[in-house]
């Protein structure tokens, strides 16, 4: 066993001899001298037989270097390839001899009336005019494209000025001459008047710099204010202290981005809570830790957007509600202060949390549900059973209103 376990494999050896190559260019050299000697001397067997063996002997000494080529820059591939077409263009040629195209071609040019020649040079004239034009058009669409360009790079250098000049705008508005928050009724009213405008005259990158610029700048987080002059008040730690029961926001974004399309933008810890997003594109976001409490994102587009600790509800998740219309939310349990997912797509989203997996399954309903990564089995859907219990007061309601009036008389 020893001495089996010291036997070493030995590398591939070559399974042929390689010989030296032999070269024939002093043979193809004579016998080719041969062939030009017969040809001129009228020795007619002799210039044959020279030119048959300059032939092979070229072809001997031709053949094996071109297959090293053909080997070493075509694959096996390409060469089935290149065979094909030699045997296409081989049979093709075969057969027009039996179907008599090389008659016709014959006949063509036994007949041809070389004094009408002229007419052709019209004919080259006239391919040379749509020569001219096919090279005009060319022009004339590289032309385009190169202004086409232009005009997306200087519309891109427009809308980067307009929105410069909002965020300007917006900060002179807010901010007193000591630098601190000083906003006044009409002061928000004119800012959220400025934002709906510029949010609906810019493209989806543009829409995520300026929610960037207002979620940073705390410009629409609710915040606490005095109870005399609504001014904002200070946290003692350098900022502004957030209210989410009773605050209020500087911008409020309102319906602003109802339907929008924010397609594959950084939206990165951006408050947007209580927006109405209701249809809006947020397919391939990125929304890390970005605040959607109370958000409207009915038949909302999420699909494959990137949800790593997005807030979807505050507190509890087994107590935690969509926000409603008429009951004021309790953001010590949660109810009431989750956002509106109903028929939102969440197919493909990354890193949904299981809480947010969980509120999206009981509050979804039906479609949301078949969408979520990781399913919804064994998660109750809540939003049919608050349907249903809905449906049943307003039914009761309608008895006890009919029984007020046993006659029908109002």
């Amino acid at each position: 066993m020893e001495e089996l376990q010291e036997i070493k494999i030995p590398p591939k050896q070559l399974t042929y001899i390689k010989r030296e190559k032999k070269s024939y260019s002093g043979l193809i050299f004579l016998s080719l001298l041969a062939a030009l000697f017969g040809v001129f001397s009228n020795v007619h067997w002799l210039g044959f037989a020279g030119a048959v063996l300059t032939l092979c002997f070229s072809l001997i000494q031709v053949i094996p270097p071109v297959t090293e080529w053909i080997k070493t820059f075509l694959t096996p591939q390409e060469r089935q390839t290149v065979i094909g077409f030699i045997g296409l263009l081989g049979s093709s040629l075969v057969i027009f001899k039996y179907i008599g195209v090389y008659d016709q071609i014959h006949r063509w040019l036994t007949q041809f009336k070389y004094d009408e020649f002229g007419s052709w040079a019209e004919w080259v004239g006239a391919l040379g005019q749509i020569m001219i034009a096919i090279l005009a058009v060319y022009v004339a669409w590289q032309q385009y494209v190169i202004s086409r360009d232009l005009t997306i790079q200087q519309n891109r250098i427009t809308q980067q000025q307009t929105i410069d000049a909002y965020f300007q705008g917006i900060s002179d508005l807010v901010l007193g001459p000591d630098g601190l928050l000083e906003d006044w009724p009409q002061e928000r009213a004119i800012a959220e008047g400025r934002t709906a405008a510029i949010l609906s005259s810019v493209d989806a990158s543009g829409k995520a710099k300026i929610l960037r610029f207002l979620s940073r700048s705390r410009l629409i987080t609710p915040l606490k204010r005095d109870s005399h002059l609504g001014r904002p008040i200070l946290d003692g730690k350098g900022g502004y202290e957030e209210d989410r029961e009773n605050g209020m926001r500087v911008i409020n974004l309102g319906v602003s981005l109802a339907g929008c399309n924010l397609r594959g933008q950084d939206l990165r810890w951006i408050d947007l809570s209580d927006a109405n997003m209701v249809r809006a594109d947020l397919s391939k976001c990125d929304l890390a830790k970005s605040n959607l409490s109370r958000t409207i994102l009915y038949e909302a587009n999420l699909a494959e957007a990137n949800l790593k600790g997005v807030r979807l509800f505050y507190g509890d998740v087994r107590t935690a509600t969509p926000r409603s219309r008429t009951e004021k939310p309790n953001y010590k349990t949660g109810e009431y202060t989750g956002a509106v997912v109903e028929r939102a797509n969440f197919t493909g989203v990354k890193n949904l949390s299981e809480e947010n997996r969980y509120y999206c399954c009981c509050w979804g309903g039906e479609y949301t549900r078949s969408t979520i990564p990781g399913g919804c089995a064994g998660i109750p859907d809540l939003l049919k059973e608050y349907r249903q219990k809905e449906k049943e007061k307003q039914m009761e309601k309608q008895k006890s209103t009919s029984s007020d009036f046993p006659d029908g008389d109002s």
